[in-house]
């Protein structure tokens, strides 16, 4: 037992840092018994498969679009056009984009299953759907001109959330839209995926007119009330923390990696003894809540996740902890000057952003506290509903992943989102 936990986080803290061991580390460790047998079923299939080939495996369809940004980031977008059991017909529909959380991506909308994930779900209602990818992600760490792996020259990671919500949302919802040939659509985000929209439709609120609606599952955008001791202790010094390890390479945080996908088989599966420690990881980042994580699936999730992301987004989280303000990134105060034209970064404003907005939060969240929500729920332009989750221990990942997710989330979102059409 000792040897099979000090085995599973050796690995993580080597995977966390983007230094991953080789494939034959991992085989040394199985002939070791260090893991116990392997136990192969759909579960662990499902974890392996590509994307799309998990999506076309349960007889949905699946498409892929690459799209450049003003700045040359090329992202992947991934659209499922109808249903599989109802409204299975390709035609004119109503088109909803979904967009994800951080060191998520597109996947965690589809690898709890038919039935259970979000793009399933509203594929059935009669949607296309249309899943981005942020910039850094596994589905999007490429360029035309700056290498993702180049050490010596970082500037591919020198980008916050600010720059997924000015740059990357803007190019895939014109590219949606252009391709359905429609005028707008509705956005569903997800934690980052709301803070990426109070950034666009605040900077550009041009795009508040290609919105029908916004559903904002886990809102973030002020942090002031967060009380995740670890975020705290690092909060005052977020940006020379990022500083100090940029300065040795490491700019990138918990990237896709096949090792984490090995250890979500060899640790996290069913009758494994080390099963509650893969569930311990996830509950320090985004809340405790087991009666609503299904364990089964934790092999899955450790396939399709995490899906990597810039140091600079959780700094960007981190300056909003501290200053306890939604500001735009602070790069410092010369170039904050050079950047924004003056020493402090502005604040967003939050009454640009006039789309109808639906907000979902619950009680026990901690990364969107509900006096946060509050305060963004009276600044924010056009809020047409607030619906607090009944369930007092519904937590931050429960909006994508929790078993009753559809019952307590999905099925509100979809009214709210039909009501509009």
């Amino acid at each position: 037992m000792l040897t099979r936990v000090i085995a599973f986080f050796t690995l993580t803290v080597l995977v966390s840092a983007g230094r991953s061991p080789n494939a034959d580390y991992i085989e040394e460790l199985v002939k070791a018994n260090a893991f116990g047998p392997y136990i192969s079923d759909n579960v662990l299939e499902d974890a392996t498969l590509d994307l799309k080939d998990l999506v076309r495996k349960y007889n949905y369809p699946f498409e892929e679009y690459n799209v450049i940004t003003e700045d040359g980031y090329v992202l992947g977008l991934h659209r499922i056009p109808h249903g599989r059991d109802r409204n299975n017909s390709p035609g004119n529909k109503p088109v909803v984009f979904l967009m994800h959380g951080l060191l998520s991506s597109s996947a965690e909308n589809v690898f709890m299953g038919p039935g259970s994930g979000l793009a399933y779900i509203l594929a059935e209602e009669g949607y296309d759907v249309w899943m981005g990818n942020a910039r850094g992600t596994h589905f999007s760490r490429r360029n035309l001109l700056l290498n993702p792996d180049d050490r010596t020259n970082t500037i591919f990671w020198r980008f916050s959330w600010d720059d997924i919500g000015s740059k990357d949302l803007p190019a895939m919802i014109d590219f949606t839209l252009s391709h359905t040939k429609q005028e707008k659509l509705h956005y569903v985000g997800f934690s980052q995926g709301t803070t990426s929209f109070w950034v666009l439709a605040s900077l550009k609120p041009e795009y508040n007119k290609k919105i029908i609606s916004m559903q904002a599952m886990a809102p973030v955008a002020y942090m002031a009330n967060n009380n995740i001791g670890l975020f705290k202790i690092l909060a005052p010094y977020s940006k020379q923390v990022t500083d100090l390890l940029a300065s040795i390479g490491i700019n990138e945080i918990f990237p896709r990696s096949k090792v984490i996908t090995s250890i979500g088989q060899l640790f996290c599966s069913d009758g494994r003894p080390t099963q509650f420690i893969c569930a311990e990881f996830l509950y320090v980042i985004a809340g405790k809540n087991p009666d609503q994580l299904n364990m089964t699936m934790l092999p899955v999730l450790m396939g399709h996740l995490p899906g990597g992301a810039a140091m600079r987004q959780l700094t960007h989280y981190l300056q909003s902890i501290d200053g306890k303000e939604f500001r735009r990134y602070d790069h410092g105060a010369v170039l904050n000057l050079l950047e924004y034209g003056s020493i402090t970064p502005p604040r967003y404003d939050l009454s640009k952003v006039d789309a109808p907005v639906f907000l979902h939060y619950s009680q026990a969240d901690p990364l969107a506290e509900v006096p946060d929500v509050e305060r963004l729920y009276s600044e924010l332009g056009n809020v047409l509903g607030k619906y607090r989750i009944e369930q007092p221990t519904f937590s931050h990942i429960d909006f994508v992943w929790g078993i009753d997710a559809k019952t307590l989330v999905f099925n509100r979102l979809i009214n709210a989102m039909k009501s509009m059409d």
